[in-house]
């Protein structure tokens, strides 16, 4: 089995840090629903401000806030303002790896959804791997896509 990335939400911001609070990522159950993650779901967390990583488990927020709050411990490595990229994760056998389609939402400032991409991974006849990121109407991004490159 392989750890890999079932969804990501790429370039959130984040609206309020909670140390007082027992643990989690408070976010939009629309941007969770998109991207696949659950509520009660383990996601990495990655501060593109400063850096951090850490894990903590999803709970849902009010429908449409667009809000990122980071709760109890995790308020510690992210402030309001800093730039999120937060991934969930499944462990499938290395074959299934071309069945799954990753769904990866940018955000803008606001956390507007910007663009919706898909991860795709296929195998050639001679079983060498190809990754590929499609846009929404299934166009291929040119690899690394860069931040602000929907």
């Amino acid at each position: 089995m392989r750890k890999i990335v079932a969804g990501k939400l790429h370039g959130l911001t984040v609206t309020g840090a909670d140390l007082n609070y027992h643990g989690s990522i408070t976010l939009d159950p629309e941007h969770c629903e998109e991207a696949g993650i659950l509520p009660l779901e383990f996601v990495e967390i990655w501060n593109r401000n400063s850096g951090a990583r850490i894990s903590t488990y999803v709970i849902l927020g009010e429908r449409g806030s667009r809000c990122c709050v980071l709760n109890g411990a995790a308020a510690r490595t992210c402030q309001p303002g800093d730039e999120v990229i937060i991934c969930n994760s499944v462990y499938v056998p290395e074959g299934e790896i071309v069945a799954l389609r990753p769904r990866v939402l940018t955000f803008d400032k606001d956390n507007r959804v910007v663009s919706r991409l898909t991860y795709e991974v296929t195998r050639d006849s001679h079983g060498a791997y190809h990754f590929a990121v499609r846009d929404e109407s299934g166009v291929e991004k040119p690899i690394p896509l860069r931040v602000g490159a929907s």
